[in-house]
């Protein structure tokens, strides 16, 4: 097939190892194809997944593929997504690299419920280098949900960075960024305004060096309208906001990721509703590094922080150094995580039952044939 889409800062004079830089290859990849005797030209990047039909780069042109018959019945496994580096012949795809990471959460509607769907994998991107958490200071703005998005890019193990749109809303938004610094530690936090492109000026260096980063946020946060100012254009339409509700119409509808003109991949994505954790992990303690030294002054080591005695976390709270609100969110996420975990370990054990039954019924087949 032919390239299906060229934007005009891409494929321009680069060899094919310069491309394949620019849309995320690294040392990472690079491992994996040493063990396999495949040529460079078969390996592209999935750009956009729809159905069974997939957008794929290789840094130099773009084209749509197919899965082979192999990764069609592999839907359970490391079936492709938006992100992943894939072995191609032509217009298939033959096998998916293994992945750095997956950026994932569970499927809407299962946040806080014990439904069996709770376990079920959203995958939003593979590989990804960091992820911007777009919040705009409007109605958008809410502390508790910044916590939820940094456990969730925590525990996939990628690296966050917030960015708090609509600073245009305020005489004075600086409080906004010193709040979201007061729990999101050690992140960066950039404030941005539509009416002041320069404003978003911090954020360029992050989308080149053949990063790939994803954008996280509800529906009408700016994200659309950001990824315009990082491109330099129009990316694609960006609808109008209401400013009765502060809610805009889903401008994106997909997940896609665009090669940028700094030299990195930018994945905007759907609004996000509901932040469902789909996988356990350490992504708690590493949002709540504050919990987790005062945590060391606790009489138990196994100390829940809920009502044993000589608990230094729930002294803090008594002594005005740490926000009730801060240990409740991190006590939610952290019954979630465990829930989480526990429902994994058992369908684990009931996939190895399941396979070792079929294992005996092959031997007892085996059995009779041989009477």
């Amino acid at each position: 097939m032919t390239s299906q889409r060229v934007c005009e800062h891409d494929y321009a004079g680069c060899t094919l190892a310069e491309g394949l830089r620019q849309i995320g290859w690294n040392e990472h990849f690079e491992r994996q194809m040493a063990g396999l005797d495949i040529a460079p030209g078969r390996v592209a990047r999935v750009l956009s997944a729809q159905r069974d039909q997939f957008l794929v780069t290789d840094g130099l042109a773009e084209w749509l593929c197919t899965p082979s018959g192999k990764v069609r019945h592999n839907r359970q496994g490391d079936y492709p997504v938006t992100g992943d580096w894939v072995i191609v012949r032509e217009t298939v795809i033959e096998q998916v690299l293994a992945r750095k990471n997956l950026l994932s959460r569970g499927d809407a509607g299962s946040r806080g419920t014990r439904q069996p769907s709770a376990t079920r994998v959203q995958p939003i991107g593979a590989n990804i280098d960091m992820a911007f958490i777009v919040c705009g200071l409007d109605r958008d703005y809410n502390l508790r949900r910044i916590e939820r998005y940094l456990t969730l890019i925590y525990n996939c193990g990628i690296t966050p960075v917030v960015v708090l749109t609509k600073a245009d809303l305020h005489d004075d938004p600086e409080p906004f960024r010193q709040e979201v610094e007061s729990v999101a530690f050690g992140v960066p936090v950039v404030l941005t305004s539509m009416h002041a492109e320069d404003s978003a000026q911090a954020l360029h260096g992050f989308v080149g060096g053949g990063r790939t980063v994803a954008m996280l946020g509800s529906s009408g946060a700016g994200k659309s309208t950001l990824a315009n100012v990082l491109y330099g254009s129009d990316m694609r339409a960006t609808a109008a906001v209401s400013t009765s509700v502060g809610k805009g119409r889903h401008t994106t509808t997909a997940r896609e990721l665009i090669r940028m003109p700094q030299g990195g991949m930018l994945m905007d994505n759907p609004g996000i509703r509901e932040i469902a954790f789909s996988t356990a992990g350490g992504g708690v303690d590493t949002a709540f590094p504050d919990i987790q030294r005062l945590a060391e002054g606790c009489a138990f080591g196994d100390c829940t922080h809920a009502h044993e005695p000589g608990c230094a976390v729930q002294q803090a709270v008594v002594d005005g150094e740490l926000e009730a609100h801060r240990l409740e969110s991190y006590h939610k996420m952290a019954r979630e995580m465990a829930y989480v975990a526990e429902r994994s370990e058992k369908s684990a054990d009931r996939l190895e039952k399941e396979r070792w039954r079929e294992v005996s019924l092959l031997i007892r087949r085996m059995k009779k044939k041989g009477e």
